[in-house]
């Protein structure tokens, strides 16, 4: 039943790796980095709408990101909005949605899914949450989404499924491997990329913090009672305070038994880098991916450029560089070197504090 059918959008990163574009105060999931006209939050939104109740949505989010949450979907109220007072990573951020689900409705249907990934083939994305959600009507299964590799991709996380059917148990999960592991996943066939979009029934998940992160499951089930009070913020505030940083894919998907994959090859990106941008950028004929038609190159090549729409820039002599400039940040680096941004970050941290983050 569709009115069993929430959908659980986590929307509190900060998206450091789209600095200086991306910051503290308006990170990467309200951006259009991409020059669709729609940020990231909205577009995901929009994605599971064809399929959710505008009333089924729960955004959890850090609460100084609220009223943007807010401004980029209108159609839902502030009640549909978890606050979380710090990050704590995925596995509490999903308690909270559970938690506060089961007390709303008990027999509640999750689809959880990060705020800021492109999809290219919404209908056949549909297709296979769709049937996930079938499968997980008639089993107690913990499901994730997983992408068919196209590269050996060495930014993803992989996942190891049992047999070649679209629905299978889980052998095991990868991190991050190096190149030649990566390859060799992509040769074997039997891995997929790990898309971070799960979807289980709210007793299943439920079940699973109890056994595989007790703690975590003491904390919300104690603050429970407070869900949809005046208590709420306080009692949050509290279990944020005590639970530990974990994420749900080492907390509970790599521990679980009844943990199933749904393979599929919708034209996914979780767009984490400028590089990924670069890749999913309309090009010019000197394979320069330009934010505006004011910006004007010479000599330069395989470049990605973004400046603000007013703005006008002339670039000459460059191959291979990122270039990002925002009113008060310029970045001038090159592609290769987009792993140090961090660092860069840190360097000015030392120098002005947090003005620029």
């Amino acid at each position: 039943m569709k009115n069993n059918r929430y959908c659980v959008i986590m929307a509190g990163g900060v998206g450091k790796r789209f600095w200086p574009m991306s910051r503290q105060n308006h990170p990467k999931q309200f951006l259009d980095i991409l020059g669709t006209g729609r940020s990231f939050i909205r577009h995901t939104y929009e994605r599971f709408a064809n399929i959710v109740p505008k009333e089924n949505f729960i955004i959890v989010t850090n609460r100084r990101y609220k009223d943007l949450v807010l401004q980029h979907i209108p159609e839902i109220s502030e009640e549909q909005i978890l606050c979380e007072p710090i990050g704590r990573n995925t596995a509490p951020c999903i308690a909270y949605a559970s938690y506060y689900l089961r007390r709303i409705n008990p027999d509640a249907d999750m689809i959880v899914t990060p705020s800021d990934h492109l999809i290219l083939n919404e209908v056949e994305f549909l297709k296979v949450v769709e049937s996930a959600l079938q499968f997980i009507a008639h089993n107690p299964a913990l499901m994730t989404i997983g992408i068919e590799p196209t590269r050996p991709e060495t930014g993803y996380g992989y996942i190891q499924r049992s047999n070649a059917e679209d629905i299978c148990k889980v052998k095991c999960f990868t991190e991050k491997p190096i190149r030649e592991l990566a390859e060799a996943f992509l040769e074997c066939g039997e891995f997929l990329w790990n898309s971070g979009i799960f979807i289980w029934n709210v007793r299943d998940i439920i079940s699973a913090f109890e056994e595989h992160l007790p703690d975590h499951a003491t904390l919300f089930s104690g603050a429970e009672h407070t869900f949809g009070t005046a208590e709420e913020t306080k009692a949050i505030e509290k279990v944020f305070s005590e639970c530990r940083s974990i994420s749900i894919d080492y907390g509970i998907m790599e521990r679980a038994e009844n943990v199933y994959v749904h393979s599929g090859d919708f034209g996914w990106s979780d767009v984490g880098t400028w590089g990924s941008v670069y890749q999913h950028s309309r090009k010019d004929k000197y394979a320069n991916a330009l934010s505006n038609d004011n910006i004007k190159t010479h000599n330069t090549r395989s470049s990605l450029i973004t400046i603000p729409q007013d703005k006008a820039a002339v670039v000459s002599g460059l191959k291979d560089y990122i270039v990002v400039d925002t009113p008060d940040v310029l970045l001038i680096c090159p592609s290769s070197e987009e792993q140090n941004i961090s660092s860069f970050i840190e360097d000015l941290k030392y120098s002005t504090g947090d003005k620029y983050l």
